[in-house]
This record gives structure tokens, C-alpha cells and sequence, in this order.
């Protein structure tokens, strides 16, 4: 199994959901790259638990596509399939595009605040180099916008359909000026919010999201052996 970080466990909350965000996390900031093996007991004793909890939390992960269990013989961190990339991709578009038409036609009081926060933040973690804290500042981007609109359930949904396009982002964001160009049109979502124009915010929206699919194959060609082409 490769190498994890050791982790302690909040003795007042169940073990499994605890090891399945530790796992995930993993997953997807490619500490577990595809193909590392995932082994039950090991796990377990890393975790300080039975194997039940850990059972649980890989059932959750393949219910995801993250791992691949083959009974009797082992458990692996999936690939990145591509395909199941491209339609969580389709699924956060349609959503976020309805989103923020909304929140620029109306925004609660608080809330550009708030994104104008986190895009100072990303902007430090970006001249710092710490992609993971950068990747996390982004999901608080967009919960935030969710959140803002009252549609957290289905953050929820997206956060657990995007497991295999966030493992793609990952390996994008190091590209030259990628952090740039995520930052530029962060920005230019919140100018639009802000001057409540929600044409403007679905453009820039739209570009966003572009940015990692159309890059796609050349992210294959430098990572064959983690992509499910």
C-alpha cells in the first residue's frame, strides 16, 4: 500500500466516515495514485480500527468509481476514466451555470465578501505552490456559491460524482499559468456577480470549467498509466 500520512481518529464520531474523507482525500490529491493497493488490514492497523470501518469506506469509494475491488484477491485506486470525467463535468456545468445566473440576478448581502476572501487566499496559496491547499481554497469557492443559494444537497451530489475530474485538475493545476488562469476567472465570476449581469457570469463560468477537459489529452499522453482512456 503506498504511504499515508498518520492519521488520528475523533474517538467521538463513527471510524468509518473518518477513514472513507481520509481515503478520498488521499484519492484525490494523489497521495494514492491509480493502481496503489488498498489493503484491508493494513489499513486498519494504520487507523487504529477493525476491518469493518475500512470495509465500509472502500465500499463507499467503489460505489464512487474511486477504487476497483476484486474480491478475493485486492483493492485498487482506480484510474481516471475519462468518460466519467467528462459527464461529471457536463453535471457541474449545468448546474453551476443556472447558479450563478441566479446569484447575479440576486446575491445574498454577504456573499462576494466572502468569494473576494477566498480568491485572496487561493492567491497566496498560488505563489506558495501548495496546489492541495489550492485545491481545497477552490471547492470553498464554489460551496460557497451553493451554499449561498441554498442548494447544499446538491454540492453533496457534485462533490461525489467529480472524484475522477478532480483527479484530472490535480494533475493539470502544476501546468504553467493554470493557477493564473483559475484565479483570472474566479475573478472575473465575482466582477460579474457583483455588477449583477448574468450573462457575463455564465461566460466566465463557461470558460472556467473549460479549462482542464480541453487540456485532456495531453494530460493522457504524460500520465498513461493513471488515465482510463
Amino acid at each position: 500500500m503506498a504511504p499515508l500520512s498518520k492519521t488520528r481518529l475523533d474517538r467521538t464520531r463513527l471510524a468509518a466516515p473518518q477513514v472513507l474523507e481520509t481515503l478520498r482525500g488521499a484519492i484525490l490529491a494523489l497521495d494514492l495514485p491509480p493502481g496503489s493497493v488498498l489493503a484491508r488490514q493494513e489499513l486498519a492497523d494504520h487507523f487504529g480500527v477493525s476491518q469493518t470501518p475500512v470495509r465500509e469506506a472502500l465500499l463507499r469509494l467503489a460505489e464512487e468509481g474511486l477504487v476497483d475491488v476484486f474480491p478475493q484477491h485486492a483493492t485498487l485506486v482506480s484510474r481516471i476514466d475519462i468518460a466519467a470525467a467528462r459527464q461529471a463535468h457536463f453535471l457541474r456545468r449545468s448546474l453551476e451555470l443556472e447558479l450563478v445566473h441566479q446569484l447575479a440576478t440576486s446575491a445574498p448581502p454577504d456573499l462576494l465578501a466572502r468569494l473576494k476572501a477566498t480568491l485572496t487566499q487561493q492567491s497566496a496559496l498560488a505563489k506558495a505552490q501548495r496546489y492541495g491547499d489550492f485545491v481545497d481554497a477552490d471547492r470553498d469557492f464554489h460551496r460557497l456559491m451553493y451554499e449561498a443559494a441554498e442548494v447544499p444537497d446538491l454540492w453533496a451530489l457534485v462533490n461525489k460524482a467529480s472524484g475522477h475530474v478532480d483527479r484530472l485538475r490535480r494533475l493539470h493545476l502544476p501546468t504553467a499559468g493554470k493557477t493564473e488562469s483559475i484565479l483570472r476567472d474566479h475573478r472575473a465570476i465575482v466582477r460579474a456577480i457583483e455588477a449583477g449581469d448574468p450573462a457575463a457570469a455564465q461566460q466566465a463560468l463557461r470558460t472556467h470549467l473549460s479549462g482542464t477537459l480541453s487540456a485532456v489529452d495531453e494530460i493522457c499522453r504524460q500520465y498513461p498509466d493513471y488515465v482510463l482512456a
